[in-house]
C-alpha cells in the first residue's frame, strides 16, 4: 500500500493554519498564500513555496522621501531582527520584510519564529517606520 506524502505547499499551509493565521488568499498551482493576523500587525503577508525554499514577505511602508540616510537606517534596523530582514522592493520606495527558509526540514517552530519576527520588528521599529512614511 502506498502512503500519501504531503507536498511542501500543503505542509506549509497546515502549519499556518495550526499557528492560527487567517488565509486570505491561496493559489495551490502557484504555491502561494496570503495570510493575516491583525493582532500581530500582519496583513496580506505572502508566503511562497518555491522549492527548495519558502519565502515570506510582508509590505511594511511606502518610503515618503527615499534617501541614502533612510536606506542606511533600514540596514541598521536589520541588526535587531531575529529572523529575516527589512529590504527594499524593486521600486526602492517600499520597505518590506523578507525571510527565506529551507523547505525540506521546515518545522513549525521555524515558521513561527519568522512570522513572530515580523510582529516584533514592527513593534520595535514603529517610530522609525512612521518617520519614513
Amino acid at each position: 500500500m502506498l502512503k500519501y506524502k504531503m507536498n511542501h505547499f500543503e505542509k506549509v499551509k497546515n502549519m499556518i493554519i495550526e499557528l492560527g493565521y487567517n488565509i486570505a488568499n491561496e493559489d495551490a498551482q502557484q504555491n502561494f498564500l496570503k495570510i493575516d493576523n491583525p493582532e500581530q500587525g500582519i496583513h496580506n503577508a505572502t508566503i511562497l513555496v518555491e522549492e527548495p525554499v519558502v519565502i515570506i514577505e510582508q509590505f511594511i511602508v511606502k518610503i515618503a522621501k527615499p534617501s541614502l540616510e533612510t536606506y542606511a537606517s533600514i540596514l541598521q534596523k536589520n541588526r535587531q531582527l531575529v529572523h529575516g530582514a527589512f529590504v527594499l522592493a524593486d521600486s526602492t520606495d517600499k520597505m518590506i520584510f523578507r525571510d527565506t527558509l529551507q523547505v525540506d526540514n521546515l518545522d513549525l517552530n521555524e515558521i513561527e519564529a519568522s512570522l513572530n519576527s515580523i510582529a516584533l520588528g514592527l513593534a520595535e521599529n514603529a517610530d522609525f517606520i512612521k518617520s519614513i512614511a
